[in-house]
């Protein structure tokens, strides 16, 4: 009953705790520099990218290393889409479909495998992207990239590119989260974390592992597609450096780091994958990968959630330290007397234990 009663009243708190950091987000271009909007905008780019990682690893436990690619693949075709003069909503939507299907057909074949062995296929497709986006240069613009600009502010906004690019990032990433939130809060989010657990279990439940692999990976594919879309639309130039495998490790961190299985988790390792190494590259560029590993360790070691987990870590904590022992030498009282029920003959209650006979 209690638990009922707290979870109706906050949730009021909830929303009105929602709505202040609307409004925050909202203002908060028109009062930042432009330096600032950018790091926001880039921060919102990955955090897309984190989200589907974790929907396909941190929600259904499987190994996906080539995420990057997906981001890379929806760069690519947005840019090809505003070069020939696409509508920008069917640029959009092709950059996700493309991408989404494309992951649909590496899970296939993919998702019948485990181990090693998806790690493997994962791991190609960065590896084969770089060097065919350098090949296709009629479509990708080969070793020199490609770039297209789209989110210049038009006349009648009154803002600065910066500003309308923090918007469309803003809209987009908001409606990501608001889907992915849905998604692993529903049927197919208990699928995903029976098939995550034991796949002999949620098969003899009727949940079958294949098909929820193959449905996990092509919703993480479709994310990464419209993670490149926003990633054009706020660089306006991609090239095959952005398939590397260093970066889709990178992003693997982040969503360790940020919180496996969970979705504010995924925004926590978006701003990780920006801010560290603005900050590291501030101090020293040769120490960002030093940095990025220590931090790594730390929160495997002291934060096993991830920093998501940090609030509950630190309640834990405080819960501890305010439960006092009691002293070893602490004089103890002795234990009262147990009384006895009335036999009924004297009207009095009797004592377990009496001093004479």
């Amino acid at each position: 009953m209690s638990t009922v009663f707290t979870a109706r009243r906050s949730r009021p708190l909830r929303i009105v705790l929602t709505l202040v950091v609307a409004v925050a987000l909202i203002a908060a271009p028109l009062v930042l520099p432009a330096f600032a909007n950018q790091t926001l905008v880039r921060i919102g780019v990955y955090a897309v990218a984190v989200l589907g990682l974790n929907i396909i690893m941190g929600y259904t436990g499987q190994v996906n290393l080539g995420q990057i690619f997906f981001v890379g693949l929806g760069a690519y075709v947005t840019a090809y889409g505003v070069k020939q003069g696409w509508n920008i909503l069917l640029v959009f939507f092709l950059a996700c479909v493309i991408a989404g299907i494309v992951g649909l057909l590496v899970a296939l074949a993919a998702a019948r495998l485990g181990g090693l062995a998806i790690a493997m296929v994962t791991i190609a497709l960065p590896i084969v992207g770089v060097p065919l986006a350098k090949r296709l240069d009629e479509f990708t613009g080969g070793s020199q990239g490609i770039s297209a600009r789209f989110t210049d502010a038009p006349e009648w906004s009154g803002l600065y590119n910066d500003q309308w690019q923090f918007y469309i990032v803003l809209l987009v990433t908001a409606a990501a989260f608001l889907l992915g939130r849905n998604l692993v809060r529903g049927k197919y989010g208990r699928a995903f974390a029976a098939v995550r657990e034991n796949e002999a279990v949620a098969a003899s439940m009727g949940v079958s592992p294949y098909r929820t692999k193959v449905l996990a990976f092509t919703v993480a594919s479709i994310f990464g597609g419209a993670s490149g879309f926003l990633y054009l639309a706020a660089v306006q130039y991609t090239s095959p450096e952005t398939l590397s495998f260093g970066h889709s490790i990178s992003l693997v961190a982040a969503m360790v780091i940020g919180g496996a299985g969970s979705i504010t988790g995924s925004l926590l390792g978006g701003a990780y994958y920006i801010f560290v190494p603005q900050l590291t590259n501030a101090i020293d560029p040769n120490f960002t990968t030093v940095s990025q590993g220590a931090i790594l360790l730390a929160v495997l070691f002291l934060l096993p959630g991830g920093l998501v987990s940090l609030p509950r870590v630190l309640r834990r904590l405080t819960r501890r330290s305010t439960i006092r022992p009691e002293p070893a030498n602490s004089p103890q009282t002795p234990p009262a007397h147990r009384p006895v029920p009335d036999d009924g003959l004297g009207g009095h209650e009797k004592t377990e234990r009496q001093d004479g006979p």
